[in-house]
């Protein structure tokens, strides 16, 4: 996407998300935050809808690579209860040592990544022994919705910032050496159709 193309996505990304926020998305997004323990890392932080709900935890780094994303996300940074650092890095390329943080964040991130195998990997590098990653992503449905999300998944991705309808994260699970602990399948409303279903998920560093 070009960076016009990503200055008009991070413009209308909360009012576009803003229904789906009031009502199942935010109670999803609520319960993957209060998972969070100690040092936490969250990716693609994006306009940092998730800052506010922090708490209860030593400090938060947010990273996030697009620009327009990132300023949106400094305007938030008042909203925060812990302390906060933004960093701009991709998923893909972390900067940060091994055996960092204690949980990783991701929230409709994974989606829109460029190689989500490689961000599942750093995921796992940065966590220490025993760490959590906590997520919520979309995408990779069942039958007539499956075959519809492979038919639009690339103009979907072309004015979606990249995002894709196919990707089943918790498919790349194993090969990052996360193990799953929790997924649960939900279809929150309202939220379209054609996104769904979403998947809440806890996996253990080894």
């Amino acid at each position: 996407m070009s960076s016009l193309g990503h200055r008009i996505f991070a413009a209308v990304y909360d009012p576009m998300m803003a229904p789906s926020e009031k009502g199942a998305l935010g109670e999803l997004r609520d319960d993957v935050i209060g998972r969070a323990r100690g040092t936490v890392l969250e990716i693609g932080a994006g306009t940092g809808i998730n800052l506010r709900r922090y708490e209860g935890v030593d400090r938060v780094v947010l990273t996030e690579p697009v620009a327009p994303m990132r300023r949106r996300l400094a305007g938030r940074l008042g909203d925060a209860r812990v302390p906060v650092e933004v960093v701009d890095a991709p998923a893909e390329h972390l900067p940060f040592d091994d055996a960092t943080f204690d949980t990783v964040v991701s929230t409709l991130v994974l989606c829109s990544v460029a190689d989500p195998a490689a961000a599942l990997a750093e995921v796992r590098r940065v966590l220490r022994p025993g760490g959590r990653f906590v997520f919520l992503e979309h995408g990779a449905g069942e039958g007539r919705r499956a075959v519809w999300q492979r038919r639009l998944d690339r103009p979907w991705a072309a004015v979606s910032a990249g995002c894709h309808l196919t990707r089943n994260v918790a498919d790349l699970l194993p090969a990052a050496d996360l193990h799953p602990e929790e997924i649960r399948v939900l279809e929150p409303r309202p939220t379209p159709a054609i996104i769904l279903p979403f998947r809440l998920g806890v996996a253990v560093a080894a």
